[in-house]
């Protein structure tokens, strides 16, 4: 069964839909299977993405949004954007994330990772916000989304009850994939304030 039904991601987060484009995301050289627990101090920072395909005049929306905020048994701030990248081209692979030789672009790569800072694309809208949830297991869901063009998409006014739904019709976009991870406060951590940016 997939994970994104059994999980509820499709239902409290999104329709049912058809994967169209590969998606990998890694957190510190770990890759991310649907469902993985993953704690706060394992995503400080954000994670490398590659994104498969070879329609270069295809576009993409990437989020990362918390359906349980502040917490699953009343998720008042549900939908809880933590990440906004837009303008993602469709290439054969792409990275995103922090590592060596990257800064905070989409670089095209082919074999290797792009060491040098030409062909860039993609732009981050949401600044990344790292999950710490306060209390119970949060769902952390990541969505593609294939935009109708370049420049197509705009961020929202606000962090909290975001909704990946009517973010999808306002912009005319068509999940391409999604996936997510649990993740739940550390013992001993303490628990954060959601802001309204």
């Amino acid at each position: 069964m997939d994970p994104l039904v059994m999980a509820h991601v499709i239902q409290d987060v999104l329709d049912p839909f058809t994967p169209t484009v590969p998606l990998r995301i890694t957190y510190n050289n770990r890759l991310l299977l649907a469902g993985a627990e993953l704690k706060p101090s394992a995503v400080l920072s954000k994670p490398r993405v590659d994104l498969g395909g070879n329609d270069m005049r295809a576009f993409y929306t990437l989020v990362l949004n918390d359906p349980d905020a502040p917490s699953p048994s009343h998720p008042s701030l549900r939908e809880y954007l933590h990440w906004m990248v837009i303008d993602i081209p469709e290439t054969t692979s792409v990275s995103f994330g922090m590592n060596a030789y990257s800064d905070m672009s989409f670089h095209l790569i082919s074999d290797e990772f792009c060491s040098c800072g030409d062909a860039l694309a993609g732009k981050e809208l949401v600044l990344y916000e790292r999950p710490e949830p306060r209390s119970g297991i949060h769902r952390m869901v990541f969505v593609l989304f294939r935009q109708l063009g370049r420049g197509t998409v705009f961020a929202p006014e606000m962090r909290h009850n975001f909704n990946c739904r009517s973010f999808a019709r306002q912009y005319h976009l068509n999940i391409a994939t999604a996936t997510y991870f649990n993740c739940q406060r550390e013992a001993g951590s303490g628990g954060r304030r959601f802001r309204d940016e």
